[in-house]
């Protein structure tokens, strides 16, 4: 077995950068740490650490001891969280991970299930793509909603399934949409003002295309990395914008707003993408089965 101790002792030399501040933050004489080390990398049968200048680097071994390291401490700091939480009996927790550029309106939708769950903790951090996969590979999330899959990589062993293939509507301000121009949909996109996601976002990509496609040259007046502020613009009379059914329901309670149409051959994907752990997390399997249905 694994000396647990040995490897946390090399973990906090590593991330001191070497043996002097490690035992200075953990009260203990230099000599014992460097022997606990030895220790560890006897077993493991590698060098760990090399001297570099007045401290110490890794070795490409230790750099493979280090990652792993990483990722024991930082699941044993969130299991003593979620310990102490189930002890309580008071919060349920969910951490969500919403990639930049899908709907927070539709996420917003896809979350609604869980909403109502008694003393519920719900974390929600937006972020680059790369990023969540890595917060949630080492179980800092519980479920990422994104708009795309997760990449084939057998090291972050994550698993995806697309909730949701919505068509886009078009909403605005009633001021704006008239009956001559929902009639007149899409064409009428031409001289409306237009508000769209911004380039980072999947849905953009596509709506371009269909642009191309249906002959359009919108007059683009706003662009937001963030759908729901998009949609306040929009209903404080700025433009027109584009969203997916889904999140829709949430926009239809916003005054003002009024459909304008609906493009069937463009559609918003969601993907929830979570660990072999995450897997397990009832609120995620709630989420997901709520989808499905």
């Amino acid at each position: 077995m694994l000396n647990y101790r040995h490897l946390y002792y090399f973990w906090v030399v590593t991330k001191e950068g070497g043996f002097a501040r490690a035992a200075e933050r953990l009260d203990m004489a230099v000599q014992t740490i460097s022997a606990q080390v030895r220790e560890l990398e006897k077993a493991l049968g590698h060098q760990l650490l090399k001297p570099a200048g007045r401290g110490v680097a890794m070795t490409e071994a230790g750099k493979a001891a280090f990652a792993r390291a990483e990722e024991i401490f930082q699941i044993g700091q969130v299991i003593l969280d979620e310990v102490r939480e189930a002890a309580s009996g008071k919060v349920a927790r969910l951490a969500v991970g919403l990639s930049d550029g899908i709907s927070k309106l539709a996420a917003h939708a896809l979350l609604e299930p869980v909403l109502a769950t008694p003393s519920l903790r719900l974390v929600c951090h937006d972020g680059e793509f790369e990023q969540l996969l890595s917060e949630l590979a080492l179980h800092h999330l519980d479920l990422v909603l994104a708009g795309q899959p997760a990449p084939r990589n057998p090291n972050l062993r994550l698993t995806s399934e697309r909730l949701v293939d919505s068509p886009v509507q078009w909403y605005g301000p009633a001021a704006l949409v008239r009956k001559a121009d929902v009639d007149q949909f899409p064409q009428s996109l031409d001289r409306l003002p237009v508000l769209l996601p911004t380039g980072h976002s999947a849905l953009r990509l596509t709506l371009d295309r269909w642009f191309d496609a249906q002959g359009l040259r919108p007059r683009i007046v706003g662009e937001f990395e963030d759908s729901a502020l998009l949609a306040v613009f929009a209903a404080r009379g700025m433009g027109v914008f584009p969203i997916s059914r889904l999140g829709a329901s949430d926009v239809s309670l916003m005054r003002g707003l009024r459909l304008l149409g609906q493009c069937d051959d463009v559609k918003e994907e969601i993907h929830a993408i979570c660990s072999r752990r995450g897997q397990h997390h009832p609120l995620v399997l709630q989420v997901i089965a709520a989808a499905r249905s």
